[in-house]
């Protein structure tokens, strides 16, 4: 009885011990967090810091608070070449988002027929395109396009079309759409592969199931494929939107600095070059160009902050 008594007992003061900080796993993330800070955090803090300065010619710098964005938003010397490319940029977003993943949906969709021979090979070739350098892609297709020695003409010719060619690169009605194409042309293959892996992902006892149900195609797609990829979807569309608000080198190898025809297919990254680096006869300006920068950042922050507290959660609330 003692015994019981004497082990069922309990200590009166226990000091708890406190658990050792992994040292090691500190030393094994240092490199990783002094590069990133070094190269992403300072740079992104210097820049917003350098938007709230103003220059003069001896490179000497004056705090103005937020003078710099009030004259990109309201000069008219900076606001019309800034709502220029900012609604450039809308435009060439909205058709990676409808053309871009749409047709990256389908093809998803068509590579994961489990009959489909040679499906390996269809991926490899489709996803070419994005491995290459951009620099390429642009040469290639201006020659392509060239009204005079280009392919195109004599390609749409010989199917009948010849009277639908036109220089598409050089008409400020046609540019932005034809280097949207060409940039959907390029990156399609990315939202391709994120939304076939989801598919491949989806148990094939839901599909079965569906169709002995007697679930037709479309049925199967709309309420069980569909429901399951839309988070795949939601991550492909964020991923669409800050990499098209980040875009500026292929309408630079494509149309260059001044992303002509008459600024008709300039956005925020060709329009930030030119204000903070200058051009032509044009003298740059880091500090607007930091304000540019800046308003990118913001931009795009808020289209993120939209998608994770609005569209992702009405995704995760939606049924079919």
């Amino acid at each position: 009885m003692t015994d019981l008594t004497a082990s069922s007992a309990q200590p009166a003061d226990v000091v708890p011990t406190r658990s050792r900080f992994p040292v090691h796993i500190a030393v094994f993330l240092a490199p990783a967090v002094a590069i990133y800070t070094l190269f992403s955090i300072y740079p992104l803090v210097d820049t917003i810091r350098l938007s709230l300065y103003a220059g003069d010619e001896t490179g000497a710098l004056s705090f103005t608070g937020l003078q710099n964005f009030h004259t990109l938003l309201t000069d008219p010397n900076w606001s019309s070449r800034f709502w220029n490319a900012f609604t450039n940029n809308l435009i060439f977003f909205a058709i990676h988002m409808v053309v871009q993943n749409g047709i990256g949906l389908g093809l998803a969709m068509l590579l994961s027929l489990p009959r489909l021979t040679g499906g390996s090979l269809y991926r490899t070739l489709i996803f070419l395109p994005t491995m290459l350098s951009v620099v390429i892609i642009g040469f290639i297709w201006q020659l392509i396009l060239n009204p005079l020695w280009g392919i195109a003409p004599s390609l749409l010719k010989a199917v009948g079309l010849g009277s639908l060619f036109g220089p598409w690169l050089g008409q400020e009605s046609t540019a932005l759409l034809t280097v949207s194409l060409i940039s959907v042309w390029q990156f399609v293959g990315i939202p391709m592969m994120l939304i076939y892996a989801a598919l491949l992902n989806i148990p094939d006892d839901l599909l079965d199931a569906a169709t002995v149900d007697g679930a037709g195609p479309f049925s199967v797609f709309w309420f069980v494929r569909l429901p399951l990829i839309l988070p795949t979807l939601g991550v492909v569309s964020i991923l669409t939107f800050v990499a098209n608000f980040n875009a500026f080198d292929l309408i630079y190898a494509i149309k260059g600095a001044l992303a002509g025809p008459n600024f008709s297919t300039d956005i925020l990254g060709t329009f930030f070059y030119r204000t903070f680096f200058g051009f032509q006869l044009q003298v740059g300006s880091p500090t607007m160009g930091a304000a540019v920068a800046t308003a990118m950042l913001i931009i795009i922050l808020v289209g993120v902050l939209i998608y994770l507290f609005g569209v992702q959660r009405r995704l995760q609330r939606h049924t079919f």
